[in-house]
């Protein structure tokens, strides 16, 4: 994918699970992280972005895997996606963002919202669940949006003291042009995040 960059969160507290690093629960003998990382395997750079993690390099990953962390650590989503996005190269046009636990996610899945992103006019361009919430973090961006709409509310957020810590996403979200689409391929859907160990099980039948 030239010219197409991905970046996986693998934060959050995960308090419906009792704290555990979901990314790294396994789901078909494998982490979900590590899964998520397949489905963008042609991406580059591929950039992790969670607790742990500083710039560089992290031996339970591929070699070609650079991690970070977010400033501040636990900051959130925003800013973990702008500590993300500081190691994507501005020539890099469109990136994908995605959530750590997402253990259906596939190469098709994305392919269908980079197609949707290049026939639009939008910044970007997200999966809808089976109840029509949008899923922020499974989606593909224009890189130069991404990174713009993330100054923007910097900046507003710093006029009120404020850092990019603890900024949601549908702020980040209402300063871009989005298109929701529902999933149109087989199988599960990729959307699908594991926020309850219901939802690993469930995830683990559709591996079956």
């Amino acid at each position: 994918m030239t010219g197409f960059a991905a970046v996986v969160l693998t934060g959050g507290a995960a308090r419906r699970m009792g704290g555990a690093d979901k990314p790294a629960m396994p789901v078909g003998g494998r982490p979900m992280r590590d899964r998520v990382l397949d489905a963008v395997a042609g991406c580059v750079p591929r950039i992790v972005v969670g607790p742990g993690r500083t710039s560089g390099v992290d031996s339970d990953l591929p070699t070609d895997v650079r991690v970070t962390r977010e400033d501040p650590p636990g900051g959130g989503p925003v800013a973990a996606t702008a500590a993300g996005l500081a190691l994507v190269d501005p020539a890099v046009a469109t990136t994908a963002l995605l959530a750590g636990d997402l253990p259906m996610l596939t190469g098709e899945a994305i392919r269908q919202l980079a197609e949707r992103l290049d026939a639009s006019g939008a910044d970007g361009v997200v999966y809808l669940d089976d109840t029509g919430r949008r899923q922020p973090l499974c989606g593909v961006w224009r890189t130069d949006a991404l990174r713009a709409a993330i100054d923007r509310l910097r900046t507003e957020r710093a006029a009120r003291g404020d850092t990019l810590a603890g900024a949601s996403m549908r702020a980040l979200l209402s300063r871009l042009r989005v298109v929701e689409v529902s999933w149109a391929g087989s199988g599960p859907p990729p959307w699908f995040d594991c926020d309850t160990d219901d939802d690993v099980r469930r995830a683990e039948e559709w591996n079956r």
